[in-house]
Protein backbone atom coordinates (compact mmCIF):
# COMPACT_ATOMS: atom_id res chain seq x y z
CA UNK A 1 0.00 0.00 0.00
CA UNK A 2 2.76 2.46 0.99
CA UNK A 3 4.87 1.49 -2.03
CA UNK A 4 2.00 2.16 -4.44
CA UNK A 5 1.26 5.49 -2.75
CA UNK A 6 4.89 6.63 -3.01
CA UNK A 7 5.22 5.43 -6.60
CA UNK A 8 1.97 7.10 -7.68
CA UNK A 9 2.72 10.42 -5.97
CA UNK A 10 6.33 10.39 -7.21
CA UNK A 11 5.17 10.01 -10.81
CA UNK A 12 2.71 12.88 -10.40
CA UNK A 13 5.14 15.22 -8.63
CA UNK A 14 8.07 14.60 -10.99
CA UNK A 15 5.98 15.13 -14.12
CA UNK A 16 4.24 18.20 -12.66
CA UNK A 17 7.56 19.82 -11.82
CA UNK A 18 8.96 18.73 -15.19
CA UNK A 19 6.25 20.86 -16.80
CA UNK A 20 7.59 23.96 -15.01
CA UNK A 21 11.19 22.93 -15.71
CA UNK A 22 10.77 22.45 -19.46
CA UNK A 23 8.75 25.65 -19.89
CA UNK A 24 11.36 27.65 -17.98
CA UNK A 25 14.24 26.20 -19.99
CA UNK A 26 12.36 26.84 -23.24
CA UNK A 27 12.36 30.57 -22.45
CA UNK A 28 15.99 30.60 -21.33
CA UNK A 29 15.19 30.87 -17.61
CA UNK A 30 17.74 29.35 -15.23
CA UNK A 31 16.50 26.53 -13.00
CA UNK A 32 18.64 26.03 -9.89
CA UNK A 33 17.00 22.96 -8.29
CA UNK A 34 14.69 20.10 -9.26
CA UNK A 35 13.54 18.09 -6.24
CA UNK A 36 11.19 15.23 -5.52
CA UNK A 37 9.99 15.90 -1.96
CA UNK A 38 11.35 18.84 0.02
CA UNK A 39 14.94 19.20 1.23
CA UNK A 40 13.87 21.22 4.27
CA UNK A 41 16.84 22.88 6.03
CA UNK A 42 18.92 21.75 3.02
CA UNK A 43 18.77 18.11 4.09
CA UNK A 44 18.46 15.74 1.14
CA UNK A 45 18.50 11.95 0.85
CA UNK A 46 20.17 12.06 -2.54
CA UNK A 47 21.40 14.75 -4.92
CA UNK A 48 23.68 15.45 -7.86
CA UNK A 49 24.42 18.40 -10.13
CA UNK A 50 24.12 18.30 -13.91
CA UNK A 51 24.48 21.32 -16.17
CA UNK A 52 24.23 23.74 -13.22
CA UNK A 53 20.96 22.20 -11.95
CA UNK A 54 20.85 20.39 -8.62
CA UNK A 55 18.64 17.31 -8.84
CA UNK A 56 17.69 15.47 -5.67
CA UNK A 57 15.26 13.71 -3.37
CA UNK A 58 14.33 15.49 -0.15
CA UNK A 59 13.42 13.90 3.16
CA UNK A 60 10.03 15.61 3.59
CA UNK A 61 7.45 13.81 1.38
CA UNK A 62 5.05 16.70 0.87
CA UNK A 63 5.39 17.13 -2.87
CA UNK A 64 8.33 18.57 -4.78
CA UNK A 65 9.58 21.74 -6.43
CA UNK A 66 11.78 23.41 -9.00
CA UNK A 67 13.65 26.51 -7.86
CA UNK A 68 13.55 29.06 -10.65
CA UNK A 69 16.07 31.90 -10.57
CA UNK A 70 14.65 35.38 -10.03
CA UNK A 71 11.28 34.28 -8.71
CA UNK A 72 9.66 34.97 -5.36
CA UNK A 73 8.37 31.57 -4.30
CA UNK A 74 7.97 29.43 -1.20
CA UNK A 75 11.76 29.39 -0.67
CA UNK A 76 11.52 33.14 0.19
CA UNK A 77 15.01 33.71 -1.27
CA UNK A 78 15.05 37.51 -1.05
CA UNK A 79 18.84 37.86 -1.37
CA UNK A 80 18.80 37.03 -5.07
CA UNK A 81 15.92 39.45 -5.62
CA UNK A 82 17.92 42.30 -4.05
CA UNK A 83 20.36 42.39 -6.98
CA UNK A 84 19.72 43.80 -10.44
CA UNK A 85 17.59 41.61 -12.76
CA UNK A 86 19.59 39.27 -14.95
CA UNK A 87 18.48 38.26 -18.47
CA UNK A 88 18.26 34.58 -17.47
CA UNK A 89 16.00 35.25 -14.48
CA UNK A 90 12.27 34.67 -14.26
CA UNK A 91 11.54 38.31 -13.38
CA UNK A 92 13.23 39.54 -16.56
CA UNK A 93 10.90 37.69 -18.89
CA UNK A 94 7.61 39.01 -20.31
CA UNK A 95 4.53 38.28 -18.23
CA UNK A 96 3.05 35.93 -20.87
CA UNK A 97 6.18 33.74 -20.75
CA UNK A 98 6.12 33.65 -16.97
CA UNK A 99 2.43 32.69 -17.09
CA UNK A 100 3.23 29.74 -19.37
CA UNK A 101 5.97 28.63 -16.96
CA UNK A 102 3.50 28.74 -14.06
CA UNK A 103 0.87 26.80 -15.97
CA UNK A 104 3.37 24.20 -17.23
CA UNK A 105 2.82 21.82 -14.33
CA UNK A 106 -0.96 21.97 -14.58
CA UNK A 107 -0.75 21.40 -18.35
CA UNK A 108 1.36 18.27 -17.86
CA UNK A 109 -1.05 16.94 -15.22
CA UNK A 110 -3.98 17.33 -17.62
CA UNK A 111 -2.07 15.70 -20.49
CA UNK A 112 -0.98 12.85 -18.19
CA UNK A 113 -4.54 12.26 -17.01
CA UNK A 114 -5.87 12.18 -20.58
CA UNK A 115 -3.03 9.88 -21.69
CA UNK A 116 -3.62 7.39 -18.86
CA UNK A 117 -7.37 7.17 -19.47
CA UNK A 118 -6.71 6.96 -23.21
CA UNK A 119 -4.38 3.97 -22.76
CA UNK A 120 -6.77 2.26 -20.33
CA UNK A 121 -9.54 2.65 -22.91
CA UNK A 122 -7.29 1.23 -25.64
CA UNK A 123 -6.54 -1.83 -23.52
CA UNK A 124 -9.88 -2.49 -21.82
CA UNK A 125 -12.50 -0.52 -23.73
CA UNK A 126 -15.65 0.25 -21.76
CA UNK A 127 -17.58 -2.33 -19.75
CA UNK A 128 -20.93 -1.78 -18.12
CA UNK A 129 -23.96 -3.67 -16.83
CA UNK A 130 -27.04 -2.96 -18.97
CA UNK A 131 -29.89 -1.90 -16.71
CA UNK A 132 -32.11 -4.46 -18.45
CA UNK A 133 -29.88 -7.24 -17.04
CA UNK A 134 -30.66 -6.20 -13.44
CA UNK A 135 -33.85 -8.25 -13.46
CA UNK A 136 -34.31 -8.50 -9.66
CA UNK A 137 -33.97 -4.75 -9.05
CA UNK A 138 -31.63 -3.21 -6.51
CA UNK A 139 -30.32 -4.08 -3.07
CA UNK A 140 -29.89 -0.76 -1.19
CA UNK A 141 -27.28 -0.36 1.51
CA UNK A 142 -27.46 1.94 4.54
CA UNK A 143 -27.34 5.09 2.40
CA UNK A 144 -29.82 3.80 -0.16
CA UNK A 145 -32.32 2.85 2.51
CA UNK A 146 -31.86 6.23 4.18
CA UNK A 147 -33.02 8.10 1.07
CA UNK A 148 -36.06 5.85 0.70
CA UNK A 149 -34.97 3.04 -1.65
CA UNK A 150 -36.16 -0.50 -0.96
CA UNK A 151 -34.92 -3.93 -1.96
CA UNK A 152 -36.38 -4.94 -5.30
CA UNK A 153 -36.93 -1.39 -6.57
CA UNK A 154 -36.20 -1.06 -10.27
CA UNK A 155 -34.62 2.27 -11.19
CA UNK A 156 -35.67 3.33 -14.68
CA UNK A 157 -34.67 7.00 -15.00
CA UNK A 158 -32.18 9.57 -13.73
CA UNK A 159 -33.52 13.12 -13.86
CA UNK A 160 -36.15 12.02 -16.36
CA UNK A 161 -33.69 10.31 -18.74
CA UNK A 162 -33.86 6.53 -19.25
CA UNK A 163 -31.24 4.56 -17.32
CA UNK A 164 -29.37 2.44 -19.86
CA UNK A 165 -26.23 1.60 -17.87
CA UNK A 166 -26.75 0.47 -14.29
CA UNK A 167 -23.25 1.78 -13.49
CA UNK A 168 -24.48 5.35 -14.02
CA UNK A 169 -26.10 5.11 -10.59
CA UNK A 170 -22.61 5.02 -9.08
CA UNK A 171 -21.30 8.08 -10.94
CA UNK A 172 -21.42 11.80 -10.24
CA UNK A 173 -24.73 12.02 -12.09
CA UNK A 174 -26.28 10.62 -8.91
CA UNK A 175 -23.64 10.83 -6.20
CA UNK A 176 -23.24 14.60 -6.40
CA UNK A 177 -26.81 14.84 -5.12
CA UNK A 178 -29.81 16.94 -6.16
CA UNK A 179 -30.82 14.05 -8.42
CA UNK A 180 -34.24 12.55 -9.02
CA UNK A 181 -34.53 8.79 -9.48
CA UNK A 182 -37.59 7.26 -11.09
CA UNK A 183 -38.33 3.81 -9.66
CA UNK A 184 -40.87 1.09 -10.17
CA UNK A 185 -42.01 -0.53 -6.90
CA UNK A 186 -44.75 -3.16 -6.81
CA UNK A 187 -45.96 -2.03 -10.21
CA UNK A 188 -46.16 1.66 -9.21
CA UNK A 189 -43.88 4.44 -10.46
CA UNK A 190 -42.38 6.65 -7.75
CA UNK A 191 -39.82 9.44 -7.48
CA UNK A 192 -36.90 9.35 -5.03
CA UNK A 193 -34.81 12.47 -4.40
CA UNK A 194 -31.06 12.06 -3.80
CA UNK A 195 -30.13 14.80 -1.29
CA UNK A 196 -27.47 17.43 -2.00
CA UNK A 197 -25.36 16.31 0.98
CA UNK A 198 -25.21 12.60 0.15
CA UNK A 199 -21.40 12.86 -0.13
CA UNK A 200 -21.27 13.15 3.67
CA UNK A 201 -22.83 9.69 4.02
CA UNK A 202 -20.67 8.28 1.24
CA UNK A 203 -17.59 9.45 3.14
CA UNK A 204 -18.80 7.73 6.33
CA UNK A 205 -20.07 4.45 4.90
CA UNK A 206 -18.49 4.08 1.46
CA UNK A 207 -20.07 3.71 -1.96
CA UNK A 208 -20.84 0.02 -1.31
CA UNK A 209 -23.55 1.16 1.12
CA UNK A 210 -25.47 3.01 -1.58
CA UNK A 211 -26.94 0.45 -3.97
CA UNK A 212 -26.00 -2.75 -5.78
CA UNK A 213 -27.83 -5.05 -8.17
CA UNK A 214 -30.00 -7.57 -6.32
CA UNK A 215 -28.74 -11.11 -6.86
CA UNK A 216 -29.47 -14.66 -5.83
CA UNK A 217 -26.68 -16.69 -4.22
CA UNK A 218 -25.24 -20.06 -3.31
CA UNK A 219 -22.78 -21.17 -0.65
CA UNK A 220 -19.24 -21.03 -2.02
CA UNK A 221 -16.11 -21.71 0.03
CA UNK A 222 -16.33 -22.73 3.70
CA UNK A 223 -13.85 -21.49 6.31
CA UNK A 224 -12.16 -24.45 7.99
CA UNK A 225 -13.51 -25.21 11.50
CA UNK A 226 -16.01 -22.33 11.22
CA UNK A 227 -19.59 -22.51 12.47
CA UNK A 228 -20.72 -23.11 8.88
CA UNK A 229 -18.29 -26.05 8.65
CA UNK A 230 -19.54 -27.48 11.95
CA UNK A 231 -23.14 -27.13 10.78
CA UNK A 232 -22.35 -29.22 7.71
CA UNK A 233 -22.77 -26.64 4.96
CA UNK A 234 -21.21 -27.58 1.60
CA UNK A 235 -20.13 -25.59 -1.41
CA UNK A 236 -23.06 -25.29 -3.82
CA UNK A 237 -25.77 -25.44 -1.14
CA UNK A 238 -28.74 -23.12 -1.61
CA UNK A 239 -30.07 -21.51 1.58
CA UNK A 240 -33.80 -21.16 1.01
CA UNK A 241 -34.92 -20.21 4.54
CA UNK A 242 -33.35 -18.54 7.59
CA UNK A 243 -35.11 -19.32 10.89
CA UNK A 244 -38.03 -20.63 8.83
CA UNK A 245 -38.31 -17.30 6.94
CA UNK A 246 -37.97 -17.87 3.15
CA UNK A 247 -35.05 -16.05 1.49
CA UNK A 248 -34.01 -15.86 -2.15
CA UNK A 249 -31.55 -13.00 -2.38
CA UNK A 250 -28.14 -12.16 -0.99
CA UNK A 251 -29.33 -8.95 0.68
CA UNK A 252 -31.99 -10.97 2.54
CA UNK A 253 -29.25 -13.26 3.87
CA UNK A 254 -27.22 -10.27 5.07
CA UNK A 255 -30.23 -8.72 6.80
CA UNK A 256 -31.07 -12.03 8.51
CA UNK A 257 -27.47 -12.50 9.68
CA UNK A 258 -27.31 -9.00 11.15
CA UNK A 259 -30.62 -9.51 12.96
CA UNK A 260 -29.40 -12.74 14.59
CA UNK A 261 -25.92 -11.97 15.84
CA UNK A 262 -24.50 -14.41 18.40
CA UNK A 263 -27.62 -16.61 18.25
CA UNK A 264 -28.48 -20.21 17.47
CA UNK A 265 -30.13 -20.22 14.05
CA UNK A 266 -31.74 -22.74 11.72
CA UNK A 267 -31.05 -22.88 8.00
CA UNK A 268 -33.15 -24.65 5.41
CA UNK A 269 -30.82 -25.75 2.66
CA UNK A 270 -31.29 -27.37 -0.70
CA UNK A 271 -28.58 -29.76 -1.94
CA UNK A 272 -28.86 -31.85 -5.09
CA UNK A 273 -32.62 -31.33 -5.09
CA UNK A 274 -33.01 -32.52 -1.47
CA UNK A 275 -34.16 -30.10 1.25
CA UNK A 276 -32.84 -30.41 4.80
CA UNK A 277 -32.65 -28.39 8.03
CA UNK A 278 -29.40 -27.59 9.84
CA UNK A 279 -28.60 -25.51 12.91
CA UNK A 280 -25.65 -23.19 13.34
CA UNK A 281 -24.24 -20.70 15.83
CA UNK A 282 -23.89 -17.15 14.57
CA UNK A 283 -20.86 -15.15 15.70
CA UNK A 284 -21.01 -11.78 17.45
CA UNK A 285 -20.50 -10.18 14.01
CA UNK A 286 -23.42 -12.11 12.57
CA UNK A 287 -21.29 -14.29 10.29
CA UNK A 288 -21.21 -18.06 9.94
CA UNK A 289 -17.95 -18.58 8.10
CA UNK A 290 -18.70 -19.03 4.42
CA UNK A 291 -18.44 -16.98 1.27
CA UNK A 292 -21.12 -16.78 -1.38
CA UNK A 293 -21.29 -17.18 -5.12
CA UNK A 294 -23.67 -14.48 -6.35
CA UNK A 295 -23.14 -15.24 -10.00
CA UNK A 296 -22.07 -12.66 -12.54
CA UNK A 297 -24.38 -10.13 -14.11
CA UNK A 298 -23.86 -10.11 -17.86
CA UNK A 299 -21.75 -7.11 -18.84
CA UNK A 300 -21.53 -5.39 -22.20
CA UNK A 301 -18.07 -4.46 -23.47
CA UNK A 302 -17.38 -1.81 -26.09
CA UNK A 303 -13.96 -1.76 -27.73
CA UNK A 304 -12.40 1.18 -29.55
CA UNK A 305 -9.49 1.58 -31.92
CA UNK A 306 -6.28 3.35 -30.90
CA UNK A 307 -7.40 6.79 -32.03
CA UNK A 308 -11.07 6.11 -31.34
CA UNK A 309 -10.11 5.60 -27.69
CA UNK A 310 -8.69 9.13 -27.41
CA UNK A 311 -11.99 11.08 -27.15
CA UNK A 312 -13.38 8.43 -24.79
CA UNK A 313 -10.31 8.65 -22.54
CA UNK A 314 -10.29 12.45 -22.71
CA UNK A 315 -13.95 12.52 -21.71
CA UNK A 316 -13.22 10.28 -18.71
CA UNK A 317 -10.31 12.52 -17.69
CA UNK A 318 -12.40 15.67 -18.02
CA UNK A 319 -15.20 13.96 -16.10
CA UNK A 320 -12.92 13.38 -13.10
CA UNK A 321 -11.75 17.01 -13.26
CA UNK A 322 -15.34 18.28 -13.40
CA UNK A 323 -16.43 15.95 -10.59
CA UNK A 324 -13.67 17.25 -8.31
CA UNK A 325 -14.62 20.83 -9.17
CA UNK A 326 -18.28 20.12 -8.34
CA UNK A 327 -17.29 18.46 -5.07
CA UNK A 328 -15.14 21.45 -4.14
CA UNK A 329 -17.99 23.84 -4.90
CA UNK A 330 -20.27 21.81 -2.61
CA UNK A 331 -17.77 22.28 0.22
CA UNK A 332 -17.72 26.06 -0.35
CA UNK A 333 -21.54 26.12 -0.47
CA UNK A 334 -21.72 24.22 2.83
CA UNK A 335 -23.57 21.25 1.29
CA UNK A 336 -20.70 18.89 2.14
CA UNK A 337 -18.51 19.00 5.24
CA UNK A 338 -14.82 19.61 4.56
CA UNK A 339 -13.77 16.72 6.81
CA UNK A 340 -15.92 14.41 4.67
CA UNK A 341 -14.72 15.69 1.31
CA UNK A 342 -10.93 15.63 1.54
CA UNK A 343 -8.57 12.67 1.76
CA UNK A 344 -4.86 12.84 2.51
CA UNK A 345 -2.06 10.29 2.09
CA UNK A 346 -3.70 7.73 4.40
CA UNK A 347 -7.00 7.90 2.53
CA UNK A 348 -5.25 7.76 -0.85
CA UNK A 349 -3.13 4.78 0.24
CA UNK A 350 -6.32 2.91 1.16
CA UNK A 351 -7.67 3.61 -2.33
CA UNK A 352 -4.59 1.94 -3.84
CA UNK A 353 -5.11 -1.03 -1.51
CA UNK A 354 -2.70 -3.63 -0.20
CA UNK A 355 -2.66 -5.74 -3.37
CA UNK A 356 -1.03 -4.57 -6.60
CA UNK A 357 -3.65 -4.16 -9.30
CA UNK A 358 -2.13 -2.20 -12.17
CA UNK A 359 -5.47 -1.28 -13.72
CA UNK A 360 -6.64 0.23 -10.43
CA UNK A 361 -3.21 1.80 -9.87
CA UNK A 362 -3.14 3.65 -13.19
CA UNK A 363 -6.81 4.60 -12.90
CA UNK A 364 -6.06 6.23 -9.54
CA UNK A 365 -2.93 7.95 -10.87
CA UNK A 366 -5.02 9.37 -13.72
CA UNK A 367 -7.71 10.52 -11.30
CA UNK A 368 -5.14 12.06 -8.93
CA UNK A 369 -3.39 13.80 -11.82
CA UNK A 370 -6.61 15.60 -12.74
CA UNK A 371 -7.27 16.38 -9.06
CA UNK A 372 -3.74 17.81 -8.71
CA UNK A 373 -4.34 20.00 -11.77
CA UNK A 374 -7.53 21.36 -10.18
CA UNK A 375 -5.96 21.99 -6.78
CA UNK A 376 -3.04 23.86 -8.37
CA UNK A 377 -5.48 26.07 -10.25
CA UNK A 378 -6.85 27.45 -6.99
CA UNK A 379 -5.89 31.15 -6.62
CA UNK A 380 -3.89 30.61 -3.43
CA UNK A 381 -0.44 32.23 -3.25
CA UNK A 382 2.34 29.58 -3.34
CA UNK A 383 0.21 27.39 -5.64
CA UNK A 384 0.49 27.74 -9.43
CA UNK A 385 -2.97 29.28 -9.58
CA UNK A 386 -1.89 32.01 -7.16
CA UNK A 387 1.16 32.88 -9.25
CA UNK A 388 -0.98 32.87 -12.39
CA UNK A 389 -3.52 35.18 -10.72
CA UNK A 390 -0.83 37.74 -9.87
CA UNK A 391 0.62 37.54 -13.39
CA UNK A 392 -2.80 38.19 -14.93
CA UNK A 393 -3.21 41.20 -12.61
CA UNK A 394 0.22 42.41 -13.75
CA UNK A 395 -0.78 42.04 -17.41
CA UNK A 396 -3.96 44.04 -16.78
CA UNK A 397 -2.19 46.78 -14.79
CA UNK A 398 0.75 46.96 -17.18
CA UNK A 399 3.32 46.73 -14.40
CA UNK A 400 4.45 44.04 -11.92
CA UNK A 401 3.31 43.90 -8.34
CA UNK A 402 5.93 44.97 -5.81
CA UNK A 403 8.42 42.48 -4.41
CA UNK A 404 7.27 43.34 -0.88
CA UNK A 405 3.65 42.52 -1.76
CA UNK A 406 4.69 39.25 -3.41
CA UNK A 407 6.77 38.26 -0.36
CA UNK A 408 3.83 38.88 1.98
CA UNK A 409 1.45 37.07 -0.37
CA UNK A 410 3.75 34.05 -0.43
CA UNK A 411 3.87 34.06 3.36
CA UNK A 412 0.06 34.19 3.58
CA UNK A 413 -0.23 31.42 1.00
CA UNK A 414 2.30 29.31 2.85
CA UNK A 415 0.32 29.65 6.10
CA UNK A 416 -2.93 28.74 4.28
CA UNK A 417 -1.26 25.70 2.69
CA UNK A 418 0.25 24.47 5.95
CA UNK A 419 -3.11 24.91 7.69
CA UNK A 420 -4.84 22.87 4.97
CA UNK A 421 -2.19 20.15 5.19
CA UNK A 422 -2.49 19.93 8.98
CA UNK A 423 -6.26 19.69 8.63
CA UNK A 424 -6.09 16.98 5.94
CA UNK A 425 -3.45 14.91 7.75
CA UNK A 426 -5.29 15.26 11.06
CA UNK A 427 -8.57 14.33 9.39
CA UNK A 428 -6.93 11.24 7.87
CA UNK A 429 -5.62 10.12 11.24
CA UNK A 430 -8.93 10.81 12.99
CA UNK A 431 -10.92 8.82 10.43
CA UNK A 432 -8.46 5.94 10.61
CA UNK A 433 -8.71 5.79 14.41
CA UNK A 434 -12.50 6.12 14.44
CA UNK A 435 -12.99 3.36 11.84
CA UNK A 436 -10.91 0.83 13.76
Amino acid sequence: MVAQLLLGLSILVILHELGHFLAARAFGIKVEKFYLFFDAWNISLFKFTYKDVEYGIGWLPLGGYVKIAGMIDESMDTEQMAGPPQPWEFRSKPAWQRLIVMMGGIFVNVVLGIFIFWMLTVKYGESYIPNNNVKYGIAPGIIGKHIGLKAGDKITEINGKPLVRFDELLTSKVLMGNTQLTIVRDGETKQIQVPANILNDLSDYGIAEFIAPRTKFKVDSIVANSNAYKAGLHKGDSIIAFNNQPIQFYDELLDAEQANKNKQISLTIKRNGITSLVTAQSTKDGTLGFSTDKGELAEKNITFGFFGSLPVGANRAWGTFADNAKGLSKVFKGEVKANKAFAGPVGIAKMFGGVIDWTRFWSLVGLLSMALALMNLLPIPVLDGGHAMFLIIEMIKGRPLSDKFMERAQLVGFVILITLMVFIYGNDIFKSVMHK
